[in-house]
């Protein structure tokens, strides 16, 4: 294991933050609820699985071998009622949405999961799972539905907090009269017709919504493990029910860490398909970069409601551009000097302290339930600082020690930086300048343009100058930074690159005659 701080995680069972510890040292198992697959995902899923990478890389960071489930559920009623909407079988339009789901992982640089089950993979389980529970007493049979008897489970609702007289069915079906308590959920349901159905004890049918999760879970985990995840909108009912079902099933069943990652809002409304104000990863990727959207997400703690803004994906954007600028620059200003390496060659007190400073907070920081909006706005930026400064240095005149000095501290950090970027999920795998281009090319997109468009202007701008027509010169500057680009003269030379866009100030009226 890895010498660093001892790992802090929020368990939303205790409701306070707890000491990491597995159930098996040096390995940790850990399930995620994954996609309802019948469109394309959102902003919403896009959050839950960055939350969930973060910690999957992290606790592979500190040295732990994962076993990272996360599921798809591909047998359900939104499935079904949009499988006829388009007249397509609900199994195959599920399939195309996994792999659509899958490709915007790709995109948001999230690892692949140890498994990714499927419900239609699994019914052996999950009605093995089902016969354990009506075995225990703890489920009735009516007309070939399996119910839950929620009555059986002395402490239900002690992961949500809810009292079961409290409780109204809250389920993604409308309450059966023939339920013995309304708070009774579906482990089974009968077929039905024109709807996929298997063969069970009770007669063909399907799985309820929650016995998926549990059947799973205890099949690659086993009934006790270490950390179960998902969306906070999944405490009640779904994780409820999942501990009512699993512990029926087995008495030993435990999860140690239950964790929730918050909700996106938009317009401080939580975003949704059912409320219709949700936007897919694809409409957002489209126009902007994924690691931009994946720094979006990084720059709210996990537990907390994030807003949704373009202004803040412009922001997320401009940070992103910076990092791989820096990057670069430090590639191509270092690439001269590769001889230094493996030479006995000292780095500065400054550069130490620096390395020292981003290690340290890196460590506090995310061994502190995870919280990368710090490492982000604080550690990551005095860092890309110091090498932008030590770059500028470095193109200075300096005696030979103190040039292979500096050549040695910027090696240092720049990998120290790149390391913190990768546990991040922020490194991509492309050169740097190929990244660069892709972020131009979204600015482009959002701007309306094409390259060339910025670059006749940027002749034009320099014509203006040269015939002294400078608020016309200015006034195409301004043009581009209110679209997000920024023209920068260096040297007698004009290059533009991507920014916030600036809202230009009105003009003046012309003065009456």
């Amino acid at each position: 294991m890895a010498e660093t701080t001892e790992l802090r995680v929020y368990n939303t069972m205790t409701q306070q933050k707890e000491i990491f510890k597995p159930v098996v040292d040096g390995k940790v198992s850990m399930y995620v609820c994954g996609v309802t697959a019948y469109d394309l995902s959102h902003l919403g899923h896009a959050r839950a699985a960055v939350c969930f990478d973060v910690l999957y890389r992290y606790l592979q960071h500190l040295g732990y071998e994962v076993t990272y489930v996360r599921n798809f559920t591909d047998v359900d009623d939104k499935i079904i009622r949009r499988a006829n909407e388009l007249g397509e079988n609900p199994l195959t339009l599920s399939s195309r949405f996994c792999q659509e789901y899958l490709d915007d992982m790709t995109d948001l640089q999230c690892l692949t999961p140890t498994q990714q089950p499927r419900v239609s993979d699994h019914m052996d389980q999950i009605k093995d799972m089902i016969t354990q529970i009506i075995n225990n007493d703890c489920a009735y049979i009516i007309d070939g539905d399996v119910y839950f008897a929620v009555d059986k489970s002395p402490n239900y609702g002690r992961l949500s907090g809810r009292k079961l007289e409290d409780n109204r069915a809250g389920e993604r079906v409308a309450v059966d009269s023939r339920k013995r308590n309304p708070a009774d959920f579906a482990l089974w349901k009968a077929a039905k017709p024109d709807e996929p159905s298997w063969d069970s004890p009770w007669g063909p049918g399907r799985p309820g919504w929650h016995i998926e999760c549990s059947a799973m879970s205890a099949h690659y985990l086993t009934f006790k493990f270490d950390i179960h995840g998902g969306g906070i909108d999944l405490i009640f009912p779904h994780h409820e029910n999942e501990i009512a079902q699993s512990c029926a099933a087995c008495q030993e069943s435990n999860v140690s860490y239950w964790m929730h990652n918050g909700h996106v809002t938009n317009n401080n409304e939580k975003m949704s398909k059912s409320l219709g104000n949700f936007f897919t990863i694809r409409q957002i990727t489209d126009l902007y970069h994924p690691l931009a959207l994946r720094y979006f997400l990084l720059g709210t703690h996990y537990r907390s409601p994030v807003n949704y803004s373009i202004a803040q994906l412009e922001i997320a954007s401009e940070a992103v551009f910076y990092i791989y600028q820096t990057l670069r620059d430090c590639e191509d200003t270092l690439s001269p000097f590769q001889e230094v390496n493996g030479q006995n060659v000292c780095i500065t007190p400054a550069a130490k302290d620096c390395i020292s400073k981003l290690q340290t907070d890196f460590q506090t920081k995310m061994s502190d339930d995870l919280s990368t909006p710090h490492i982000l706005n604080a550690s990551l930026q005095e860092a890309l600082r110091f090498i932008n400064s030590g770059l500028n240095m470095l193109k200075k005149k300096q005696q030979k020690q103190q040039q292979l000095s500096a050549v040695q501290s910027l090696t240092e950090l720049e990998k120290e930086v790149k390391g913190v970027l990768s546990v991040l999920g922020l490194l991509s795998t492309l050169a740097y300048s190929e990244v660069l281009q892709q972020l131009k090319g979204k600015a482009l997109r959002r701007a309306g343009m094409i390259e060339d468009d910025v670059l006749h202007l940027i002749e034009e701008r320099a014509l203006a100058r040269k015939n002294k027509n400078f608020s016309r010169g200015d006034q195409i500057r301004a043009d581009l930074a209110s679209k997000g680009i920024a023209l920068m003269d260096v040297g007698k030379e004009t290059i533009w690159r991507p920014c916030v866009p600036v809202e230009q100030e009105p003009q003046a009226p012309a003065a009456s005659t």
